[in-house]
């Protein structure tokens, strides 16, 4: 069966450091786009940063610059290494394939809260 687990969350004060993890049970994970999601209180799901099969990457909003996406084929694990974190970061972090139905599963995904 098809699972991610998000892990790496934590309290960390503004300009800190995280780097969160997904383990990614998937058929093919080489083979498929990883994007790292998260939603704040109050507010919609947002998409953080994407990387493609081959290792390439996207950014969204105000993370570019401060956050690198990563993944190891081999472990089937995708990364994201969050820098000179704000309190606007707080949020639950999840992680996803692209490609699935926004209406379909989800991982438990981990809370990153950025408080002096």
């Amino acid at each position: 069966q098809e699972q991610l687990v998000e892990s790496g969350g934590g309290l960390v004060q503004p300009g800190g450091s995280l780097r969160l993890s997904c383990a990614a049970s998937l058929n093919r994970f080489g083979s498929v786009t990883m994007a790292w999601y998260r939603q704040a209180p109050g507010k919609q799901r947002e998409l953080v940063a994407l990387i493609t099969p081959g290792g390439i990457t996207n950014y969204w909003g105000s993370v570019k610059g401060r956050f690198t996406i990563s993944r190891d084929n081999a472990e089937n694990t995708v990364y994201l290494q969050m820098d000179n974190l704000q309190p606007e970061d707080t949020a639950v972090y999840y992680c996803r394939p692209t490609a699935w139905n926004p209406e379909g599963y989800w991982g438990q995904g981990t809370q990153v809260t950025v408080s002096s």
